[in-house]
């Protein structure tokens, strides 16, 4: 009985794999999908890419396709219509990163067997304010708190391949915040931030430009992201 039931299931599956064939034969027909291949990555499948560059407050330049979380918008809220707006990179012409307040936070701990007295440890961490200034395509701006997690897909110079500037690295992720802060001891300088994005084709040449300059200065002290 076992060996009629396998010598049936193999004839079925033979069946299936003729009708397969014989039906990806005809004019029109997709291609027939493996089950067990490997899935398309979510780098090929991103079509909300946008092509541009970000600047940090320290001056570095990172020139690539950008592009938020799948499906993800920023989420601003617009003075002007009192009222949160949700808006896509495609629309977008730049960000621009504005400071609001910056300053030197100091640290303080209670005194020992004291509860309600402190007592300054001599030491601050650097803290910022920010809000942002999104310029959409046709010009209009909205300004106000911004919080998101922006990703680029670097542009890597190639000299001599077809398609000089090829993203062959994994994409970086930098963050637009309303509020941050550093580590004890840390400088206001140290605290570097998004400073500007910038979108479409021009901007991704002009990107480039400032990439190429930046290389060609002699490196006088290491950056961050945060």
């Amino acid at each position: 009985m076992r060996n009629f039931i396998e010598h049936g299931t193999q004839v079925l599956v033979a069946l299936l794999g003729t009708l397969v064939v014989a039906g990806g034969a005809q004019a029109g027909d997709p291609p027939a999908i493996n089950p067990f291949g490997s899935a398309p990555t979510e780098r090929s499948q991103r079509d909300d890419m946008v092509p541009g560059y970000i600047e940090m407050s320290d001056g570095t330049i990172h020139v690539g396709n950008i592009y938020l979380t799948r499906d993800a918008r920023l989420k601003i809220y617009d003075g002007q219509l009192e009222r949160q707006r949700l808006i896509p990179l495609r629309v977008l012409k730049e960000i621009e990163c504005l400071v609001k307040k910056e300053w030197l936070e100091k640290e303080w701990k209670f005194k020992e067997l004291a509860l309600d007295e402190k007592m300054y440890t001599g030491k601050s961490y650097p803290s910022r304010e920010y809000e942002h200034k999104l310029t959409l395509r046709d010009d209009r701006t909205i300004t106000g708190p911004l919080s998101a997690v922006v990703y680029v897909e670097p542009n890597i110079y190639k000299p001599g391949t077809p398609n000089a500037y090829r993203p062959d690295i994994k994409p970086e992720k930098y963050l637009l915040n309303k509020r941050n802060k550093g580590q004890l001891g840390e400088t206001l300088d140290s605290l570097v931030y998004v400073k500007r994005i910038k979108f479409g084709e021009e901007a991704l040449e002009e990107g480039r430009k400032k990439a190429a300059t930046q290389r060609r200065r002699p490196q006088t002290r290491s950056t961050s992201r945060r």
